[in-house]
């Protein structure tokens, strides 16, 4: 799966690491219902560190459709209830 962090580019994403993402994108929906701004914070940037750490960067001339695309580490806590799905940030 490609994946792209808004402002930071694209990585391909295993799809064993699918379940951790959405576990990681289960908290982070949590986090926004609850109102907790510190919560919040704190598991957008985990779930946005797991993509890193899992994800495999794509250079930066690689035009590949983003079949997923996750908010930038400062996104508010609106702009990230915008972007939610019916599944969260993370289909599966």
């Amino acid at each position: 799966m490609i994946v792209r962090i808004m402002g930071e580019g694209q990585v391909e994403i295993g799809a064993d690491d699918i379940d951790v993402l959405n576990a990681l994108d289960s908290e982070l929906e949590a986090a926004i219902e609850s109102g907790d701004e510190n919560e919040f914070r704190a598991k957008l940037h985990a779930l946005l560190d797991k993509v890193r750490h899992v994800g495999r960067a794509l250079p930066d001339d690689s035009l590949e459709p983003s079949e997923l695309i996750l908010p930038p580490a400062d996104a508010s806590i609106e702009e990230v209830r915008e972007m939610l799905g019916d599944t969260g940030l993370i289909p599966g």
